[in-house]
């Protein structure tokens, strides 16, 4: 059985739109695409590393897709030319409604990405990894596809643009297994699928007349 794992770059407030640059996604008006470049130190590029030096194949979203396959065919002769060679050799799972065309060496194209995603991971092979494709992530929340998520949360507030976590996914208790700060402020989480959320309750029993009251409230006003 594979994993699905979530690599994902977020903003305090939970952004993970263009975090590369300000041409990778201006959709929306986005105008700060880029923001975790100022960040970036040999801590963070040594986690980024560890994390692309594991084995593993691409799961991307259509859009995701579509910028990696613009610059990682052509950036092997690069300063990123360790992670250029690994990515043009694995393969490419693309979540897409569309026909496209799938130009990139190793693509194959996921037209129903839940049903897809759930049959890749109950096969043999290399763990999925996903890096940015933020619509594809909500639909693996949605469907509890995700097993293991590693969060790189930079110290910035965004304001506007496309999150991890949108409304729909489905509740899950998740592990910390890892983690560090970087010397500027990014901290680095890997956390593990740990089943159902549990609760609990810090109400007194029985509750007070003016809690029953506020309860009572609650109901009328929904």
């Amino acid at each position: 059985m594979r994993k699905v794992i979530t690599g994902a770059f977020i903003s305090l407030d939970g952004v993970m739109q263009a975090p590369g640059g300000p041409k990778e996604d201006p959709t929306r008006g986005f105008k700060l695409g880029g923001w975790v470049v100022p960040h970036m130190d040999d801590v963070l590029r040594q986690a980024i590393g560890e994390m692309l030096s594991e084995h593993f194949d691409l799961l991307l979203g259509r859009k995701t897709y579509e910028i990696f396959a613009a610059h990682w065919p052509y950036a092997e002769a690069g300063p990123d030319d360790l992670i250029a060679r690994q990515f043009n050799s694995i393969t490419k799972y693309v979540a897409t409604r569309s026909s496209m065309e799938l130009t990139w060496r190793g693509s194959v194209a996921l037209h129903d990405a839940a049903a897809d995603v759930a049959r890749l991971r109950n096969e043999d092979g290399p763990h999925l990894l996903t890096q940015g494709s933020s619509e594809l992530i909500q639909t693996l929340l949605a469907h509890d596809l995700i097993d293991e998520i590693r969060v790189f949360t930079f110290p910035i507030v965004l304001g506007v643009g496309k999150k991890l976590f949108a409304e729909g996914a489905k509740p899950a208790a998740f592990n910390l297994v890892d983690s560090k700060v970087t010397p500027r402020g990014v901290m680095i989480g890997r956390y593990e699928r740990a089943g159902a959320v549990k609760t609990g309750d810090y109400a007194m029993d029985p509750p007070t007349p003016a809690e029953k009251a506020r309860r009572e409230r609650m109901e009328r006003e929904g």
